[in-house]
């Protein structure tokens, strides 16, 4: 079992859930400049986490059923955040706070270890699609992702990943049909 798997089943056992939420298709669990220090565990669905500019929406990051999402800015600084988290489909969530999560992370040694590891695999994931955007063509960032995530192509609407993949989806089609 993975870190998330063992906390998560610690979370379940323990009855931690504080409440549940049911988004409709599009919209929004958090929006921009809002704070958001809560941990959610996506039981159905799949959204996305993107930011703006003056020009086009930015998808960093999605979720889908059996995944967390959280504001991590806005967790960790407990300030407003420019992030997004939009449902892409129906979803239903469970909701831990953030005290409630880190009492029961902090309430042994070998939880902080899972957060610990927890954290470290997101940095890496992080550093990852960073290197990606920054060194590989977009051919390469596509077949890169379809590896890791094939999950990703059934699930999202092609314009969600062409702005995660940052291109268009005309150029996300033309790759695709190469």
């Amino acid at each position: 079992m993975n870190p998330l798997e063992i906390l998560l089943q610690q979370i379940e056992e323990r009855e931690l859930w504080e409440k549940e939420l049911e988004l409709s298709r599009n919209e929004y669990l958090k929006v921009s400049g809002s704070k958001d220090t809560q941990v959610y565990f996506v039981t159905d669905g799949s959204l996305r986490a993107f930011v703006t500019d003056e020009e086009e929406e930015h998808t960093i990051r999605f979720a889908y059923s059996g995944d967390i999402v959280a504001a991590l800015d806005s967790f960790v600084s407990e300030q407003p955040s420019p992030l997004y988290i939009q449902a892409i489909k129906k979803s239903s969530l469970k909701v831990i706070s953030k005290k409630t999560f880190l009492d029961m992370v902090s309430a042994s040694k070998e939880n902080m270890q899972l957060y610990q590891n927890l954290l470290l695999q997101l940095v890496y994931q992080q550093m990852e699609r960073e290197q990606d955007l920054l060194t590989s063509s977009p051919q390469e960032r596509y077949r890169r992702v379809l590896a890791r995530s094939p999950r990703l192509f059934q699930e999202v609407p092609h314009r969600y990943i062409a702005s995660y993949l940052r291109m268009t989806p005309e150029t996300l089609s033309r790759i695709k049909k190469s």
